[in-house]
């Protein structure tokens, strides 16, 4: 791989990777990670993230409440609040390394070497963070699904469908992953040029006689 084509994934890479920390950022923050619509008035719709749970009128329009205990959360709701939390800080942690790595960053008295370990580490990283988002989002739309098929529950109480705040996560998260995948790709292949290119030079040396 060229420097040039290099360089042009590795930015490709941290602009996914950014993009993906945006649209995590935005599933932790919307209350819409599950929606309830109900029959008895359907210009209602209930949603419920992990901040706050809000009620939304074609009328009155929207009205928001934030919850009034962490406690009172459902317990994949609170786990998720720390994941998905934790995943936004490290994701902005990942991007600030791996932006520092990036070869056409020009930086004084910076050895190559230590912008590879900055990359290595900040893909790293963005990996941990992708799959901090994708778990608990997993987790959520699971419950959701089970409990909307779950026969046992009778057929005239609400349920609760799957919130657009969770396509957002899955889409940051892949988003996350990916870019990350792609910036330890550049620098392995940076490794595998260095290598070829040792091994080219071992060749050319004539032994002495």
């Amino acid at each position: 791989m060229n420097l040039v084509h290099r360089h042009r994934l590795q930015l490709v890479g941290l602009l996914l990777s950014t993009l993906g920390w945006i649209l995590t950022g935005t599933c932790n923050y919307l209350p819409d990670w599950k929606n309830l619509n109900l029959d008895l008035n359907e210009l209602e719709l209930w949603t419920m993230g992990l901040w706050q749970t809000c009620i939304v009128q074609d009328v009155g329009g929207t009205q928001c409440k934030d919850f009034d205990s962490f406690l009172a959360l459902p317990l994949e709701f609170r786990i998720s609040r720390i994941l998905v939390s934790s995943s936004n800080g490290l994701g902005f942690l990942s991007l600030v390394i791996s932006s520092l790595g990036l070869d056409c960053l020009m930086m004084e008295n910076t050895e190559q070497k230590l912008k590879k370990q900055l990359l290595l580490l900040g893909g790293i990283l963005l990996w941990v963070s992708g799959v901090l988002v994708l778990v608990p989002v997993s987790w959520v739309a699971h419950n959701i699904i089970q409990e909307f098929w779950d026969e046992e529950i009778p057929e005239i109480v609400p349920r609760w469908e799957i919130g657009d705040a969770l396509f957002s996560g899955w889409f940051g998260g892949f988003f996350v992953i990916l870019g990350g995948s792609l910036l330890l790709s550049t620098l392995s292949s940076s490794v595998s040029q260095h290598l070829n290119l040792v091994s080219a030079l071992l060749l050319t040396v004539q032994p002495v006689k």
